[in-house]
């Protein structure tokens, strides 16, 4: 487990990797969204739980914010009063679209890249590079597998949804780059969590993905997006400084404020950081756990092949 010191708050990302401080596209977001907001904050690195849908989180005090509630991080941040970089735009329909685009069409390009394009390797070194090959290579397949249910993706019609997805991409780059301009920021110069999100998505493509990947070729096609990221790589990544106005984060919850503050808070989730916890005190089970795993899901994997090859047997 490493370790970056800044501050009370805590989050918990994925390892540094391609020159940016968490090679994760979930959790670099999250990373310059607390950049953005001023929020000093202490960087943890978990690679134990690669296919864990809880990292990125954010903990502090009594308080804990994890991947996968209510709209992930960044919407709980928002909800819970920690810091909040949208309310005067968030009910604003051009955000409201854009944002939509940032969390639909660019996260499912990424997605698609990483475990169907031609992103395999970075895929691997992001998630599965400090596991045992065997192990990461099973648990990679598995995620393929899983990828492709998602997107309902056949051998029938694999070329069409692959342009699909390419397409929204490549539309949503275009309403971006209109959008932004030569501003340093999408909405009157001052970052929200659209800013964060667009920022993230430019750098991991760029720093992440490999030379001949379509949509790392459909976003350089957009300079004002590519030197957007770059600026803000050096602002706000590099040198740790924010030309956001006045801080606007609230210092983490003590147990003793939790219990007398008048400001309605979610449900205490120190306890449910136990769950974090047994994260560390359970890591060595980990290998042992996620192979029995991956062998009952090959063995069903072949089951349904073979029932597949009968199948074209009989035809």
């Amino acid at each position: 487990m490493e370790e970056s010191r800044d501050g009370d708050w805590t989050l918990v990302a994925r390892k540094p990797y391609f020159g940016l401080p968490t090679a994760c596209p979930v959790c670099l977001p999250v990373y310059i969204y607390l950049k953005f907001a001023r929020c000093p904050f202490n960087l943890e690195i978990n690679s134990a739980y690669p296919d864990s849908d809880q990292i990125p989180y954010v903990e502090g005090g009594t308080y804990v914010a994890y991947n996968n509630e209510k709209g992930g991080v960044i919407q709980q941040l928002k909800q819970d009063g920690v810091v909040d970089l949208d309310s005067e735009f968030s009910s604003l329909p051009e955000w409201v679209s854009m944002k939509a685009m940032m969390s639909s069409w660019l996260a499912d390009a990424i997605t698609y890249e990483l475990w169907l394009g031609s992103g395999e390797n970075s895929a691997k070194q992001i998630y599965y590079s400090d596991l045992p090959w065997v192990i990461g290579k099973v648990l990679f397949v598995k995620q393929v597998y899983d990828v492709k249910q998602r997107f309902n993706i056949s051998k029938q019609n694999a070329e069409k949804k692959e342009e699909e997805i390419y397409d929204r991409a490549k539309a949503a780059y275009r309403a971006l780059s209109t959008m932004l301009g030569e501003q340093d920021f999408l909405f009157e110069n001052r970052p929200t969590s659209l800013d964060a999100d667009l920022v993230g998505h430019v750098l991991f493509t760029l720093k992440a993905l490999p030379e001949d990947s379509v949509i790392r070729a459909a976003l350089l096609e957009h300079g004002n997006l590519v030197r957007y990221a770059e600026r803000h790589k050096n602002d706000f990544l590099t040198s740790g400084q924010s030309s956001a106005s006045a801080s606007n984060f609230q210092p983490p919850p003590s147990a003793a404020q939790a219990s007398s503050s008048s400001k309605p808070k979610r449900k205490p989730k120190r306890e449910k950081t136990e769950e974090e916890k047994s994260f560390q005190r359970k890591a060595k089970y980990f290998i042992g756990a996620q192979l029995v795993a991956v062998l009952l899901f090959l063995s069903l994997l072949g089951s349904s092949s073979k029932a597949d090859l009968d199948e074209d047997d009989e035809d």
